[in-house]
């Protein structure tokens, strides 16, 4: 799992990377520019602050947000840890960080009378979703946020329950997703069958299209 941001108008040159979500007492050290973020009590890494981030990485100047870190940016930022002398490494995260998918099947929540349980088919995989849309129902394609996402307005999708039952990811509606002239009412994004295939990550440009 890993979240990248950089925001410099906010935050300064430093590009925040996070593995895990922090619970409890967390220790910082910092060495040669870098600030390893662990848990407190076992040592288990959450995350790096990397400072003067656009001097390693000068594509971050044009960002402001989520980072998509492809593999030679990864491999750059691992052999800067390791320069600055840490051993615990970061991995690149393993799906989009939205896709597209296709409810196959849904089921009301047990514990809750607006919450569905959808069975989303990513193509490769079917991962579990729960979801209170008003318009969500079996057979449609929609976009999901990936566990280890950060959406347009910041929030984090991590690993979690509602009312005690596994969600993986997070179903968006149009203004979740920061889509341009998003309709400002309840409910997810409904795709064409034809958008994408399952799996596939959602094109943000074809996205902003369609409340053109």
């Amino acid at each position: 799992m890993l979240i990248a941001s950089y925001n410099s108008h906010e935050m300064g040159d430093i590009l925040v990377l996070m593995v895990a979500p922090g619970n409890g007492d967390q220790s910082e050290q910092t060495q040669n520019g870098v600030v390893e973020i662990t848990n407190h009590e076992d040592g288990k890494l959450l995350g790096y602050n990397i400072l003067h981030a656009s001097e390693l990485l000068p594509e971050l100047k044009s960002v402001n947000g989520n980072v998509d870190l492809d593999a030679d940016q990864i491999d750059k930022i691992n052999a800067h840890l390791t320069a600055a002398g840490f051993k615990q490494l970061i991995e690149p995260a393993t799906q989009p960080h939205f896709q597209v998918g296709y409810v196959e099947k849904m089921i009301d929540h047990p514990k809750s009378d607006h919450l569905h349980i959808a069975t989303v088919d990513f193509g490769s995989e079917k991962r579990q979703i729960v979801c209170g849309s008003v318009n969500l129902r079996e057979n449609i394609k929609v976009v999901a946020a990936t566990v280890g996402t950060m959406m347009p307005n910041g929030k984090l999708i991590w690993p979690g329950k509602l009312l005690g039952v596994e969600s993986d990811g997070m179903i968006c509606t149009p203004r979740e997703l920061g889509l341009k002239n998003a309709p400002d009412k309840p409910g997810c994004l409904i795709l064409d069958d034809d958008f994408a295939a399952n799996g596939a990550p959602f094109d943000f440009n074809r996205g902003n299209q369609l409340f053109a």
